[in-house]
């Protein structure tokens, strides 16, 4: 299939799909989480059993494009398809691995902790941006949460500080942290190659039902951001910053 947001390549049984949107800091528009889907419903088939999930290296994923929810809202973000993404990532019947190269930011530390494996490159770094526009990472604190647990999401949400990758190593958001990740990588691919698809398919049915937070909090998780974007005090705020850079608290 041919796609605008992000490249897909097959080696079986590894399918690699990298978000490509450079002119946009890789940020998350409405075709992106559609393409992203599609790429993922194909790596249901039998030939598929592991999935690798890529940026650029200087920027994994910039989150949400907020010129869309500006300018553009046909185009904006459905939290509930990205949020479907995410899950499939964390619950389909395949071993998602997220590649975390330079900035992951809002949604991006989504993509990332939706994934069962984080390989990170030594520059890699993890924040949650929202509450800075009167926001906060409705759909992304789920995922978070089951990876670092609820205190650290909820530090990383309040202070809208810059996580390391060494920090994200320690917290358990990023599971093996190298300044050469690509090597790290490659070793973490020649041993899932060896894994079967019904194994690995019966674990990952059976693992989400061991913590099941994921799927009790989509529906208000989605109901939030959803709230969150409708709110016109936060629009307004999102709308400042697309035009003139500023922060709501700048003058």
């Amino acid at each position: 299939m041919s796609f605008q947001a992000i490249k897909v390549r097959i080696e079986p049984p590894v399918c690699f799909i990298r978000i490509e949107r450079p002119d946009a800091g890789n940020s998350i528009n409405r075709a992106l989480v559609d393409e992203f889907q599609q790429a993922l419903d194909g790596c249901d088939s039998a030939s598929i059993h592991v999935v690798v999930v890529e940026g650029a290296p200087d920027v994994f994923c910039a989150g949400a494009d907020f010129t869309d929810y500006s300018a553009n809202e046909a185009n904006a973000v459905d939290p509930q398809a990205l949020y479907g993404v995410w899950e499939c990532l964390a619950s389909g019947p395949f071993i998602s691995v997220a590649h975390v190269q330079g900035r992951a930011t809002a949604g991006g530390v989504g993509f990332a902790a939706a994934c069962d494996v984080v390989v990170a490159s030594r520059d890699a770094q993890f924040s949650l941006t929202e509450l800075l526009f009167g926001l906060y990472p409705a759909c992304v604190l789920p995922f978070l949460a089951r990876r670092v647990g609820f205190q650290r999401a909820h530090y990383m949400t309040l202070t809208t500080k810059t996580v390391t990758a060494e920090q994200a190593l320690a917290w358990g958001l990023a599971d093996e942290c190298d300044a050469d990740s690509e090597a790290l990588l490659r070793k973490l691919l020649l041993r899932l190659r060896r894994l079967t698809k019904a194994g690995i398919r019966s674990y990952k049915a059976y693992a989400i039902n061991l913590n099941p937070v994921v799927a009790q909090s989509r529906d208000g998780a989605v109901k939030a951001n959803r709230a969150l974007f409708a709110d016109p005090v936060n629009r307004a705020a999102v709308r400042r910053f697309v035009e003139t850079g500023l922060f709501p608290w700048e003058e």
